[in-house]
């Protein structure tokens, strides 16, 4: 049978500043029609520059092909000129990105960036676009399509604008979807929901998949074959069943093996308690007129009580909107807040800014996104002594470049390099960085919002690893914000599960984990630990 497409000795190099850099090196892969191929890897790996060479969307002529072919339906697209290349984009060949809220225009509206899709391939417009919007909407899960014809892309979820994306993509049916992490910075309910929604509309469509991911619970889930790279090279390939049954290449079963793993250190019963919240209440006024009159709330956190304690790590978990940062950041006074909140026995829910100062060494934050929460203007010590100069004013710089170097060698970096600057490291590394900034002040409670859900698997292990190790040397109190429940089960002693601003259930994280009480937890481990999708997909 003749491959759908078939990707041949495909190599993709750089040039910058006159070197020329190879970023994919001899790639071949094919895939069937009504196939799903997963190309997986760690960052850096190639496998999104592989697959945006398929559709020629590198930026040329900074971009090259020294060598390769990627021949769809037996013709070379690299071959094809521009005209020839957008009959085929988002034709025959389309395309999903990772971010939706970047991918999507925010100027235009829903029906309009559909439409544009319908009228540039198919001629179509008027009533006829519109109808064929609606049941395109309705396809992918949108619910009240109709309605939803005007919204921007703000106006609505992840999971809404994702499945946005999807409709874009399907809307002339074509005959090869290339998924570049589909679900990264979705919900793990979202995330199986719109991982069923691909299933299902690639069995209606008779269409090929090439998913694009770093997350083998997705690739056992949904692949056919699989393609693994590393460094820019395919190191194996094969029926996805037998690369996890009997992995061949060390990489491969690195990659496996990259789940975070272990348990949190014990709970102590005489711990301290660090932070705490009584009848913490988050509302936001919605307004509306022309004198923005407030006509009810958003009742982001309602009435939560919570304790994190020294040595330990309290976790809250939830769908996105249900609440979990907004109650980390009034518990570090970050938001306005009623109720009440305490820091080592000491009300501070009534201190103003100036008061709160003195605090603020012993309260830190470490925040999702490795990329935008380091200043790329300043070098590394510069970021990690920015603290020490404002609450250390009298240590020279001889002494703070020691604290830095010692901060930077407990998260396992070497010193020698805190004169570089964020662009010259990893995502694994700059999320070590933001660690060691949070640490040079030597706090005794931390907030860690997300901190692994933009890493690549192994990275991941290696962070929680790193956190644990971090929390045994300095009795740390974490208030742990994630909706990734592997890492959960590896770092927090108890599990808060948070809807809506209300817990609908809380306790130790073993029992949490091993015998859930409420629907919706069960709901949450079976998407995030099986990636089945839970009952109620409709968005």
């Amino acid at each position: 049978m003749t491959a759908l497409l078939d990707v041949k000795d495909l190599s993709v190099a750089f040039r910058q500043g006159g070197v020329e850099t190879l970023a994919v090196d001899r790639v071949s892969f094919s895939v069937n029609k009504g196939e799903t191929l997963a190309l997986v890897g760690e960052s850096g790996s190639g496998k999104s520059v592989s697959a945006l060479s398929i559709l020629k969307l590198l930026a040329y002529p900074a971009a090259s092909h020294p060598s390769g072919e990627v021949r769809f339906k037996g013709e070379n697209l690299l071959d094809h000129d521009e005209a020839d290349l957008r009959r085929v984009r988002g034709n025959d060949i389309t395309m999903i990105f990772q971010e939706p809220m970047t991918s999507l225009n925010p100027l235009h509206t829903v029906e309009r960036q559909i439409g544009e899709i319908l009228e540039l391939h198919q001629g179509i417009t008027g009533t006829q676009a519109r109808e064929r919007i609606v049941e395109l909407l309705g396809k992918v899960g949108i619910r009240d399509p109709q309605g939803r014809l005007q919204d921007y892309p703000h106006q609505l979820s992840g999971g809404q604008r994702q499945r946005v994306m999807i409709a874009m993509a399907l809307a002339n049916k074509p005959e090869l979807l290339i998924a570049d992490e589909p679900t990264t910075a979705l919900d793990v309910t979202v995330q199986a929901q719109i991982l069923k929604l691909l299933k299902d509309l690639q069995a209606e469509f008779g269409m090929a998949l090439l998913l694009i991911t770093h997350d083998l619970g997705i690739v056992r889930h949904m692949a056919d074959k699989v393609c693994v790279m590393q460094k820019g090279k395919v190191v194996e390939q094969g029926d996805a069943k037998a690369l996890f049954s009997a992995p061949q290449h060390p990489y491969t079963k690195m990659l496996l093996a990259a789940e975070p793993k272990g348990s949190p250190p014990p709970a102590r019963p005489d711990a301290e308690v660090i932070a705490e919240a009584r009848g913490l209440k988050v509302w936001f006024p919605i307004r509306r007129g022309f004198l923005r009159k407030t006509i009810g709330h958003i009742k982001a956190v309602d009435g939560l009580d919570c304790q994190v304690k020294a040595g330990q790590t309290l976790a809250i978990v939830g769908e996105s909107g249900s609440g979990k940062t907004t109650l980390g950041l009034a518990m570090l006074r970050l938001i306005s807040s009623q109720g009440e909140i305490l820091f080592r026995g000491r009300r501070i829910d009534g201190l103003n800014s100036k008061q709160m100062r003195p605090l603020r060494k012993d309260m830190q934050i470490v925040f999702q996104d490795p990329f935008g929460s380091l200043s790329p203007r300043m070098s590394v010590v510069q970021i990690v002594e920015e603290g020490l100069r404002i609450q250390n004013p009298s240590l020279g710089d001889d002494e703070r470049r020691q604290r830095v170097a010692q901060s930077l060698t407990e998260v396992g970096l070497d010193p020698a390099a805190m004169d570089r600057y964020p662009h010259e490291f990893s995502g694994g590394q700059r999320q070590r960085i933001a660690i060691a900034r949070a640490l040079a002040l030597d706090p005794r409670f931390i907030m860690l919002d997300e901190p692994t859900s933009a890493l690549d698997m192994s990275v991941q292990a290696q962070v929680v690893d790193l956190l644990r190790s971090l929390q045994r040397k300095h009795d740390l109190a974490f208030l742990f914000i994630s909706h990734d429940l592997k890492v959960v089960r590896a770092l927090a002693n108890e599990v808060i599960v948070m809807r809506n601003g209300a817990v609908v259930e809380r306790g130790p994280s073993q029992q949490i984990f091993e015998n859930p009480q409420d629907d919706y937890t069960r709901a949450l481990l079976a998407a995030a630990l099986n990636l089945k999708p839970s009952e109620g997909v409709r968005q």
